[in-house]
């Protein structure tokens, strides 16, 4: 199936979840922000939420500076 990660079209293998994607995207998820068609989802229920075709996933970092 084909999905958007930030803005960036990427093919995953049919009965994907989130946390699937986020584990082989992200190796630090700390402070990380994550949305599935612009609705936020919540880390407890990464492994719940299924993806389909043309989702729109956006992964957002929080990082610290000055």
């Amino acid at each position: 199936m084909e999905i958007e990660v930030n803005g960036v079209s990427q093919h995953l293998d049919a009965n994907q979840n989130l946390k699937n994607l986020i584990d082989k995207t992200v190796s630090d998820t700390r402070g990380m922000a994550v949305a599935v068609n612009n609705t936020v989802i919540p880390q407890n229920l990464w492994s719940q939420t299924s993806l389909t075709e043309n989702d729109k996933v956006l992964l957002i970092k929080a990082t610290q500076g000055g």
